[in-house]
């Protein structure tokens, strides 16, 4: 119960910078009564038990179920095994994102009315799964490359530099219609369960190989699952427009 209480007023403290800015702006700036106070506030406790959920579930979870996982792949020894699954986490993680599908259907509805793509609603579906499935392979392929890194202890610097400067190279050729949906798909990766799942693998090969720092090799599979995408969803736009 007391570990509960605190990670109460943990969440609090971290939501408090927002409800001061909100506030701060809402009534000295523009002078105004908030609205509806009791359904705000009403909200803000929801949340606050919400984030206090989400929080401890990945604690009890998903993060000790990654760093098992990791240790028990690592102590097998199979490396075929581990980058196989390393590829199924970060395909089938992406491919159900809900903020992916979203993404998706409305990038087939302008596709459509641009003339990129015939009309009709199948091939927007055609269109939007495309996407998906670009977007959760090029993540697959993210998080396979970010666990090779471990194993073979690349710098992550110089493959994100490198990634970046494909991403700016590919951005010239690149349609224009498909270079903000590109960038955008980079973020929709991010998600709930992407990220604690995707951290704990990489913390828990890390520190289940010699010679690993899991501050330095652990981290950084997330950037690798944010960048990606971009490359991948040009190269799907450059084929498919």
């Amino acid at each position: 119960m007391h570990s509960f209480l605190r990670s109460i007023a943990d969440s609090l403290r971290d939501l408090a910078p927002i409800a001061l800015v909100i506030g701060f702006f809402q009534l000295a700036v523009l002078r105004q009564p908030i609205p509806e106070l009791g359904d705000i506030l009403f909200g803000t406790l929801l949340v606050v038990v919400g984030l206090t959920l989400f929080v401890r579930g990945l604690e009890m979870g998903l993060f000790p179920i990654g760093e098992s996982m990791a240790h028990a792949f690592a102590r097998k020894g199979g490396v075929n095994g581990l980058l196989a699954f390393a590829f199924s986490l970060g395909f089938g993680t992406t491919v159900a994102e809900p903020a992916l599908i979203a993404v998706a259907a409305e990038a087939a509805e302008v596709a459509e009315q641009a003339g990129l793509i015939e009309p009709g609603e199948a091939h927007r579906r055609s269109y939007a799964l495309g996407l998906r499935y670009t977007v959760a392979f090029s993540v697959g392929f993210a998080i396979l490359l970010g666990v090779l890194r471990i194993l073979r202890g690349w710098p992550i610097q110089y493959l994100i530099l490198g990634g970046y400067l494909g991403v700016v190279v590919m951005t010239v050729f690149a349609p224009p219609e498909i270079v903000g949906i590109a960038y955008d798909s980079g973020g929709v990766t991010t998600s709930t369960i992407t990220v604690p799942l995707v951290t704990a693998l990489g913390v828990g090969l890390a520190q289940s190989i010699r010679g690993r720092n899991p501050l330095t090799d652990g981290f950084g599979l997330i950037a690798f699952a944010s960048l990606t995408p971009m490359m991948f969803v040009m190269a799907y736009g450059m084929l498919v427009h």
